[in-house]
């Protein structure tokens, strides 16, 4: 990538260039240091030949003369060879076998230089030595003849009788030197040095080097001429090039290139001019495509805007014809609700008076019916409230295995009725106390349930809840229902969960409905997190399935029973029918019970016919009896096997339950029955004496009246005559204002402990009365109860914020009117502590209106603020932000449920900067303050648990 980026800096003439002269450069280079070199080697040969060819004839020339000694003759041979050879030979020398000097031609300076280092035996041929410019040469004298130098000596002793001392004592050591040979056996009698000046060869040498660097320069001027000719020839055209490509680029599509080019960039250039001429044509076609398709967007724009406009008036429309259907529906609430309010409350009032059986059932079939129409608008409601997008989701504490089992017990009815097995079956790693909105749950599986039973003759129907994950703070869980009724066709499956709509529309003739239910129960599940499907076979069943998120309660909501109580007692279980059966067995075992479990009478008759065979429980079912004779003799023979026989039963004729069931049995249940129940009944089996004396308490609490004043407020007679015949029943003091203004003059004349208003009323209407009765009565601090047939939440959090305390929906129901009768009668009131400290209001709110739960979280909280204030304390002290985030945390979530709003504010701010990586010493304040609160909390906490803790185990 690199040299891709480097090679692009360069423009082309500088790598033709580049290319051109290098390889020329480097050649000519090359070339020259070559000749230069071996010339210079020439030229050192040359001289080593010259210098060996005067040396060697002297060596042998001087061979007598060393031998005679005759240094004259020897002296005019070497002055004559240096004259000879002036302008090569500086001097010449001869030195003996001694290495000392025999003659010279002439003293020179560097005379010691031409003298060998080396032993005269290790002399063998010429050899050659340079320093600095001057070649010494030096050739052995080789004795070649059989002179003997000593009778050379003696003859000529006459001849030189005048010597000096030096000379004779010279000859006289040489005359006793011994003869020395070199490694070819050759006597050397001494040696010959010369002198070669080197001047002029190197001379030639820079003469030589000048001559090639000429050379070379000039070739590569004649590569410059050549390469800038090439320049001119190739580089040119394709920078015309690239300037008309750039042009063009710009859009120039006119812009050409002229004159004549060699070779292929002639080809580029035609192809080029080409290019140009058909993006032009494209350019000119193009342009005029989008003058068209502007002329068309503009033409398109203009019928958009005007899409726009009537969207927009179609939007304010639909925004209007939405909000006047959701007035629509409130009204048709309210106004539908307050006969039905009638009606329902009537007919059950009418069924507590002395009737004969047919017209019981009369009475008894207006009231299911009316209901079946109260639950047909209530599915109307929620459809529109889920399609508006309006439909507000709650997430309360509940236990989850009771509110299924109450949930059940609703349509258990309808299974009862057509025979079916109704069966729960909840794993037992499925937690018990969960976080959601207990009221949509039950919705959901209400509607599963209630499809199932409607739509299956017989058979069973089985509620399955298993665990498919978890983490710390929440769970997933897979809920199944299925039944063995008539399924459904696939090409009708794709039907199903559309709005009004049902598989078949024969179905809807012969099973009723609004196919509102499984839209319903779809869009709740989507809107919880979760999702649902089914699968569905004609005249085998359907499986409805769905996936539900919902989170883990930091409280125990259900009751805490001790399991470990039933582990190792032995129980008998009798049901024929498999799948109860299964069930009631997983459960057993999970217990820890010795269990016998019989799935047909003979067996049972079997076991009891066993010798001293006794059962800490038996549980047997009213199925697999021919006769209510035949349940009888077999419950009787049970208890003598055991103290506790339970009876799980789905009958619905009352004589057989009188007469039958109930003298033979200790305890009597309905099926389907929760774990909880089941577990509690075992561990706590009750005894005749207990129920002896439950029953006149019961008869008791039924006709016990409140000594009470209320006032009940409702335009409509036929409700104010209902609320007033159910309040006599229940409190000594009624008063009924038919308006709000008789309200308001009755509010101010007397004191009320409790006020019933009804909400739509012409004139002054509810909201606005409670506002007057608050500011300008004697009820200024009474509890206002709206009596409402608004369905809807917008609606009912409007009734709270306006100052209400609390609301009672219609149709009213006798139970739930003694519900708020009894908690707001008996309402205590705190004093002595800030309602920012502790809200019992909502703290209630917050355990969905359940004052035990409530209770319950509260002691909960109590009981672990000494270990949160030491746990704090300490972290603070040690400066660990971990452990003060953790305690933080689950203070948090404690305080989310207890009704405690300043401390709850507090650990939101702490925890918040806590996970922002904020110091624990920079929040030290907020941490003191929390510590000053929960100080607080501990004492208005104890206070409220005093005080209410008779009170709820009173009610």
């Amino acid at each position: 990538m690199k040299s891709t980026e480097n090679m692009t800096k360069y423009s082309l003439r500088s790598w033709v260039l580049v290319l051109a002269l290098a390889p020329t450069v480097v050649v000519g280079i090359l070339l020259g240091s070559y000749f230069t070199i071996n010339r210079f080697y020439e030229l050192e040969e040359t001289l080593m030949e010259k210098g060996s060819s005067i040396i060697e004839p002297l060596a042998l020339a001087s061979e007598f003369g060393i031998v005679t000694q005759d240094r004259i003759s020897t002296k005019k041979l070497l002055s004559a060879s240096q004259m000879k050879n002036s302008s090569l030979v500086l001097s010449l020398a001869i030195f003996d076998s001694q290495n000392q000097l025999f003659v010279t031609s002439h003293y020179h300076k560097d005379f010691e230089i031409m003298r060998t280092q080396l032993p005269l035996s290790e002399l063998n041929a010429t050899e050659f030595s340079t320093l600095d410019d001057i070649l010494i040469i030096r050739s052995p004298i080789i004795a070649n003849t059989d002179l003997d130098p000593l009778a050379f000596i003696k003859n000529d002793s006459s001849n030189y009788s005048v010597e000096s001392g030096f000379q004779q004592n010279h000859l006289a050591g040489q005359s006793i030197a011994k003869p020395i040979y070199n490694s070819k056996q050759e006597q050397v009698l001494g040696y010959i040095a010369i002198l070669v000046n080197k001047e002029n060869a190197l001379l030639e040498q820079h003469r030589a080097a000048i001559a090639a660097f000429i050379i070379v320069l000039i070739g590569v001027q004649f590569n410059l001429f050549f390469t800038f000719r090439l320049v001119k020839h190739v580089n040119h055209p394709i920078t015309e090039m690239v300037r008309v490509v750039a042009k063009i680029r710009e859009g120039k599509l006119d812009t050409r290139l002229d004159g004549n080019l060699i070779g292929e960039l002639d080809l580029l250039k035609r192809g080029i001019n080409a290019m140009a001429g058909s993006l032009s044509e494209y350019h000119d076609e193009m342009q005029q495509n989008i003058d068209q398709a502007t002329s068309d967007l503009r033409e398109t724009l203009e019928q958009i805007e005007i899409q726009n406009v009537e969207l927009d008036l179609a939007k304010k429309r639909a925004l209007e014809a939405s909000r006047i259907k959701s007035e629509f529906l409130a009204n048709m609430s309210h106004e539908l609700r307050t006969p039905l309010n009638g009606v329902i409350g009537f007919a059950r009032q009418l069924i507590k008076t002395p009737l004969h059986s047919s017209q019981l059932d009369y009475i008894k079939t207006i009231e299911r019916s009316a209901s079946n129409l109260l639950g047909i608008i209530n599915d109307i409601l929620d459809f529109s409230k889920l399609e508006a997008g309006k439909m507000a989701f709650e997430k309360m504490p509940f236990a989850l295995r009771e509110t299924l089992a109450d949930t059940l017990n609703i349509v258990s009815g309808s299974a009862r009725e057509k025979g079916l097995e109704l069966v729960i079956d909840i794993d037992s790693n499925v937690p018990e106390s969960v976080s959601g909105d207990a009221m949509r749950v039950n919705q959901i599986i209400t509607n599963l349930v209630g499809n199932a039973i409607k739509f299956t003759d017989k058979g069973s129907v089985i509620l399955k809840i298993t665990l498919v994950g978890s983490t710390e703070d929440n769970v997933t869980l897979r809920c199944e229902v299925i039944d063995t009724g008539i399924g459904i066709d696939e090409s009708q499956q794709e039907y199903l969960f559309q709005a009004f709509g049902q598989a078949d529309s024969s179905i809807s003739r012969r099973f009723g409905g609004t196919g509102l239910g499984l839209v319903i129960t779809k869009r709740l599940i989507n809107q919880m997190g979760g999702q649902i499907g089914f699968t569905s076979s004609p005249n085998k069943g359907s499986n409805f399935w769905f996936i539900l998120p919902l989170s883990i309660s930091q409280f125990e909501i259900g009751e805490v029973l001790p399991m470990d109580v039933l582990s190792g007692k032995s129980i008998l279980l009798f049901e024929p029918r498999e799948l109860t059966r299964d069930v009631l067995n997983q459960r057993l075992e999970a217990w820890h019970l010795k269990l016998t479990s019989v799935g047909q009478l003979d067996h049972l008759n079997t076991t009891f016919e066993q010798p001293n065979i006794h059962f800490d429980y038996i549980l047997m079912s009213c199925h697999g009896f021919s006769d209510p004779e035949q349940i009888t003799v077999t419950l009787k023979q049970a208890k003598q096997h055991t103290n506790c026989l339970i009876l799980l039963h789905d009958c619905i004729d009352q004589e057989v339950i009188v007469n039958h069931f109930k003298p033979n049995t200790d305890l009597l249940l309905s099926v389907p029955i929760s774990d909880t129940q089941l577990a509690r009944h075992l561990i706590y089996p009750p005894t005749p004496e207990t129920l002896q004396q439950l029953m006149p308490l019961a008869v008791k609490d039924n006709n016990e009246r409140l000594n009470v004043s209320v006032l009940a407020v409702d335009d409509n007679v036929a409700n104010l005559k209902l609320i007033d015949s159910l309040l006599q029943e229940l409190v000594f003091s009624v008063t009924t204002a038919k308006s709000g203004e008789e309200a308001i003059k009755l509010a101010k004349c007397k004191s009320f402990e409790l006020i019933f208003m009804d909400i739509q009323m012409p004139g002054i209407d509810g909201i606005t009365a409670s506002q007057k009765i608050r500011h300008e009565s004697m009820n200024r601090h009474t509890p206002i109860i709206a009596v409402t047939a608004h369905a809807i939440a917008e609606e009912r959090a409007n009734i709270l914020a306006s100052g209400m305390d609390g609301f009672l929906p219609k149709p009213i129901d006798e139970s739930s009117l003694k519900k708020v009768i009894n908690r707001w009668v008996a309402k205590p009131k705190f004093t002595h502590f800030d309602l920012h400290t502790l809200n019992w209001d909502l703290c209630l709110r917050q355990a969905n209106q359940k004052p035990n739960l409530a209770l319950e979280m509260l002691k909960m909280m109590v009981n672990s603020i000494p270990d949160t204030i030491n746990t704090i304390e300490s972290a603070m002290q040690n400066q660990d932000q971990q452990a003060m985030l953790q305690a933080v945390h689950k203070l948090h979530g404690a305080s989310c449920y207890c009704g405690v709003p300043t401390t709850q504010k507090l650990c939101q701010e702490i925890e918040s900067a806590l996970k922002h990586k904020t110091q624990t010493s920079e929040l030290e304040p907020e941490i003191l303050e929390l510590l000053d609160e929960l100080t607080k909390v501990e004492s208005a906490a104890t206070q409220v648990l005093e005080q209410l803790s008779m009170d709820i185990k009173h009610d």
